[in-house]
């Protein structure tokens, strides 16, 4: 695949439930390298588009192209990392711990050669390593906060060292303060290990410092664009005047 080819090519995707429109006619790419916000009101179609581009749904209309190749064709699944939502709703007293939720991570390359089966500890401590949970490698996932769950997911989704992340409404109750650490991470991981990223909301506050991209949603696409031309366009202006808040500073 060439380098500068995107990493994601959505072209004119429809999808219906039943007799109810969900997508109409969405078409932009995700390119390598992108921090791009997925935003958008609640119902505009933002999780199930995740969920066609995963091939978990299939469009009525369009397609969608996954490193050069249809959803159908495509077989390199471990190169894509999900967190879906409510990832961390869990019953505190489930007695499964955080190295066993991350290890849930490598069942697609069951397959693959047994030195990696060998490296099966390191794998997850590294992957564990790069969120900022590896002390926690033997805690019982219940018995952590909101946000360090949430970090754990993230170490679950990118033990395969995947090449694309996404993340669907990933701090919902989550203090604003472990928020920020939060996003800060996530930088992390796209500026220094290369990981694009894609972060689903309907919160437009999470257009922050960070998102490189914007892609705002609502059935149709209504932007997409860079951050600081967000900033300038109508759909931000729209946004504002109907009293929504948004955090659009950088630094």
């Amino acid at each position: 695949m060439n380098e500068s080819s995107p990493l994601i090519e959505i072209k004119n995707v429809s999808f219906s439930y039943g007799h109810t429109k969900v997508l109409n006619n969405v078409t932009f790419p995700i390119n390598r390298g992108d921090f791009l916000s997925l935003i958008g009101p609640n119902g505009s179609g933002k999780t199930t588009l995740i969920k066609i581009i995963l091939g978990l749904l299939n469009p009525s209309k369009g397609e969608i192209k996954i490193m050069g190749k249809t959803v159908a064709e495509f077989n390199d699944w471990q190169k894509l990392g999900y967190v879906p939502q409510k990832a961390t709703h869990i019953d505190p007293f489930f007695p499964v711990s955080v190295r066993e939720v991350v290890k849930m991570g490598l069942g697609v390359q069951r397959s693959l050669p047994s030195f990696k089966k060998r490296n099966e500890a390191q794998i997850i401590w590294n992957a564990l390593s790069r969120v900022g949970m590896e002390n926690h490698l033997n805690w019982r996932i219940g018995k952590l906060s909101g946000g360090q769950q949430q970090r754990v997911f993230i170490a679950r989704a990118i033990v395969n060292q995947p090449c694309l992340l996404f993340l669907d409404e990933p701090t919902t109750g989550v203090d604003s303060e472990t928020q920020g650490h939060f996003y800060d991470m996530l930088d992390t991981l796209n500026k220094k290990e290369s990981i694009t990223i894609v972060l689903v909301t309907h919160d437009i506050g999470i257009v922050n410092r960070h998102v490189s991209r914007v892609a705002c949603l609502n059935q149709s696409l209504e932007y997409h664009g860079t951050h600081e031309e967000f900033c300038q366009s109508e759909v931000f202006k729209k946004m504002l005047a109907e009293g929504h808040h948004i955090v659009s500073h950088r630094h």
